[in-house]
This record gives structure tokens, sequence and C-alpha cells, in this order.
């Protein structure tokens, strides 16, 4: 009978009266992959931070590879084989070195290594480490200077380089492409092939489905349900999870009549096809496409942080030529970035600064902030949005994942907009916060066009009334989300035919 690589049993961890985890037991067999799901604040988080050495435990013990195993910090998990890649791309990077240092930092700072370095050995090294992964960039580039997919995929070569007894994946293709995301899923495959025991954090369909040999899950800090059976029910893992039955969302497709945003032969690059676009008042349109498809370029042009190569657009019948990110909020049009670690969210600031930042103007009396209006509006917000929280006053730091993110999805609700641009709006959060989050935005939607970027295709079908595909910067197709051709969708996303409805394949 085969060892367990890491068990937990009867876990206990609390916050002052605040009970975490609640005996929670766990075993990660060599060579599976297991997938860890729970919503904003089922204690998925606390639960990682014990294994990886961050929090102590107040009960219960740990076990790795049959031996005990109580780390006294993460450097020392590491040291013992457990390994962790947060989901805060930044955490498992130093950005201002160069992408060679990073994979080989581990070894720099190793005593056994020695003083010195030889330059020559370490690249040769990192080389081999990179075409493990399938990564293909200049070794010497700063790790600042790639991009968010780049720098996740570094991130994650460096956990690999440690040759973990058991790795820990939060949220990892969050911030991937489809064809970096099969990478990552080679790779884990052959890290099961080795005996790796992984645990996988996500809720996304996609990833599961590809990946999981077994589904974990956590609700009020216990483990609330295990699914090892092939095929893995996914439904009863989120009833599991949600505490009752996960039921289709019910988008009633708005049709919209007043046109709000309309692009006239638009070019996102020289050689690219123009686009022709309407969005009407009331409306929610979900732009979705693969990474490098134009989205991302397109979102960019309608908030001002770059330029159309032609074309033009036009709001309520208005040019609008946004030059700046200042110039398209006096315009009326908010954007709500994606990554909110790295570009929306303010750590040193309290959840009342964060969401209020843009509009400070209108809640100041001459130089000074009122604090009493600025305070009621942000706990106005935090009801409608259902943030878990203490007062406007807490730290952003003390929220999950998603309520991070419903702070920064109120932030650009706090004022009417005209068009409101949303980058990947539901990215790293849970599938209760994420329902909570669609729900506000179409309830607010009346006289503004709302435009949503997503990758996922399941989370555009729970927001948007209609969806349109970019493919190579041009528009690929157009579905209203009603008897919807998933078929038909997912062929013009890859760029391939759909083969007809009822064919053979």
């Amino acid at each position: 009978m085969s060892v367990d690589a890491l068990t937990v049993n009867g876990l206990q961890k609390s916050f002052g009266n605040n009970h975490v985890l609640r005996g929670v037991d766990l075993s990660l067999a060599p060579g599976t992959v297991t997938v860890l799901m729970g919503a904003n604040g089922a204690g998925k988080s606390t639960l990682v931070k014990v294994i990886c050495g961050q929090h102590a435990v107040d009960g219960g013990t740990l076990s790795l590879m049959d031996q005990p195993f109580a780390p006294t910090d993460a450097a020392d998990a590491i040291r013992q084989g457990v390994v962790t890649v947060h989901q805060s791309i930044d955490d498992g990077v130093i950005p201002d070195l160069d992408v060679a240092n990073n994979l080989m930092l581990d070894r720099l700072v190793d005593p056994r290594h020695g003083l010195f370095v030889r330059e020559r050995a370490l690249r040769a090294e990192a080389a081999k480490v990179a075409a493990a992964m399938g990564i293909e960039v200049d070794l010497r580039k700063r790790v600042s200077d790639l991009n968010v997919a780049d720098r996740q995929m570094i991130a994650i070569a460096r956990a690999m380089a440690r040759a973990p007894k058991v790795l820990i994946l939060d949220e990892p293709t969050s911030s991937l492409s489809a064809t970096e995301a099969d990478r990552l899923f080679a790779l884990i495959d052959r890290l099961r092939a080795q005996g790796v025991a992984i645990l996988y954090i996500s809720h996304r369909m996609s990833d599961i489905r590809r990946i999981a040999d077994r589904i974990i899950v956590m609700r009020d800090g216990a483990i609330s349900g295990a699914f090892n059976s092939k095929p893995l029910d996914y439904e009863a893992a989120v009833t599991a999870m949600l505490g009752h039955q996960m039921t289709d969302v019910d988008v009633a497709v708005q049709r919209g009549i007043s046109p709000v945003l309309q692009l006239a032969d638009l070019r996102l690059h020289t050689l690219a096809a123009p686009i022709n676009m309407t969005v009407c008042g009331g409306e929610v349109v979900a732009i979705v496409g693969l990474l490098g498809s134009g989205k991302s370029k397109l979102a960019e042009v309608l908030f001002g942080l770059s330029q159309p190569t032609d074309g033009s657009i036009t709001i309520n019948g208005q040019r609008y030529e946004p030059k700046s990110v200042e110039d398209a909020i006096k315009n009326g049009v908010f954007m709500s970035p994606k990554d909110r670690g790295a570009n929306a969210v303010i750590p040193a600031f309290d959840i009342a600064d964060n969401m209020t930042l843009p509009f400070l103007k209108t809640l100041s009396v001459g130089s000074f902030v009122t604090a009493q209006k600025q305070r009621s509006r942000t706990r106005e917000m935090i009801s409608r949005l259902g943030i878990v929280c203490q007062s406007p006053s807490d730290g952003i730091g003390t929220l999950s994942g998603g309520n991070q993110q419903k702070v920064m999805i109120g932030r650009w609700l706090m004022e009417p907009a005209k068009v409101l641009l949303l980058d990947e709006p539901f990215q790293g959060v849970d599938i209760g916060a994420r329902r909570d989050i669609g729900r506000h935005i179409r309830s607010t939607a009346a006289g503004r066009a709302t435009v949503a970027f997503m990758a996922e295709i399941d989370e555009a079908l729970e927001i948007a009334d209609r969806i349109i595909v970019l493919h190579e910067s041009a528009v690929a197709g157009e579905h209203a989300n009603q008897d919807i051709d998933l078929a038909a969708l997912v062929a013009d996303i890859s760029g391939s035919v759909a083969a007809p409805t009822g064919a053979q394949t």
C-alpha cells in the first residue's frame, strides 16, 4: 500500500473568535491531481497557508510521506518538498531580476552553492528549466518587462525547479491563454507521472475536466464533499460548495434599442480588418477571444490607453477620441481592469479609499474629502454587492480574493457611466461571488453600454445579452445569448469551421 504524500488530520485554526478551519481531513496521494473548491471564506487560503508554513495550527496534525510535518515558515516547507505557486503572480518571482536569475534563484541562495556565480553555467541551467517548461522568452529580459502570462509561467517553472513532493497551484490558469494553459496541463501530466502530489485550486470547469483525478470541496472551514469516481460530478461539487443546488443562470436577454457605443471601421492595427459594432443602452455585451485575438487591445483603445490605426468611435452620437485614461473617465467611460493585484488594488488603502479613489473630487469640499459621505457611499455599495467585511475602514488586504474583486467592480459603479468596460470581471473568484457580481452588473445596466472582455465561455454565458467573438483583431462572429449554438461559438473563437448541428464527428 502506497504512502500518501501529504496527510492532514483534524486541522483547526482560529483567528480570535473566528474559527476558520474546523477539523479538516485531507490526503494527497503521489501521482494524483486533487482539485480543491470552495467559496470565498470557506478556508481554502488558510488551509494552504498552514500547509506551506505561513500559519501555525491550533490543533490537528500534518504528515509528509508518513513523517511528521510542521514547517516553521514557507522556506522550511520548500526545503521539505512542499511548494506553493500563489494566485498573486509576483509572489513567485522577483520582478527586477532577469528570467535566468529568477529560474535559478533558489540555487543561488543555497549555502552549498558557494560564494561565486558562474554566469555561463547559471544561464545554461536556466535554459534547461525554460525548455522543459516550454518557455520561449529572452532569459536576459527582466521579469517586470514580461506580460502577465509569461510571469505566471516563470513562477510555475521556478516551482518545478525545486523538484517538489507536493505542489500547490492556486488558480494557475487565471492569467494564461488557452495555449499556455495546455502547456501547463501537459507539464502537470508529466509531474503526475513522476509521482508528484498536486493540490490544484480552481473553479474553472475547463481546468477541472482536463486535469482532476478527484475533487475536494470546502464550506465554512470544513470538508463538505469529496468526489473520487469518474466521471467526476461537477454539479454535485458545486452544490457541496454553495450549500444549495446549482441552477442554470437565466439571462433575460435585453435587445437594446438606443445605440450608446458605436465602432465604425475601427482597425486595431494596420493589417487588421475593420471592426463595426454597436452596444445599446441597458445591454451587456461580452467580447470573447483567445490571447492575441485583439480583445485586450480593443479594451485599451476604448479606455484611452492605446490608439486605433483607423476608424471612429462615437458615444451617444458624439465623436469619442480619448487621449488618456483621464480623458476616458471625463467622457463617462470607466474600466475595471484585470489582474486586480497589479492594476487596481491599493494595498495600503482601506476599503472605502480603494472603492472611491477615482471619484474623490465628488466626495470633497475644497481640498478635503468628506469622510462621512465617503463611508456612506461605500457602505451602500458593500450592501449592494454583498461584500463580506466588518466596516468600510477594513484594510483591503483583509478581504478574500472574491470580496476584493467586488470592491474593484464597486469602484466603477459608484458613479453613473455611459460605457462600462469590464476586463475579466470574474477573474479569481468563486461561482457564488461570480453570480453576485453578474447580477449587480446586469441590474444596474440601464442607460449605459456594458462591455465585458472575457476568456471563459461559461462566464460570458452568465452575464451577456450578446457574445461577440474576436479572432485576429477582427469580429469572427456574433451570438445572441438565447438557444446559443455552442459548437459555432467555439469554432468562431478558435478560428475553425463548426460542424453542422447533428453532424458526425
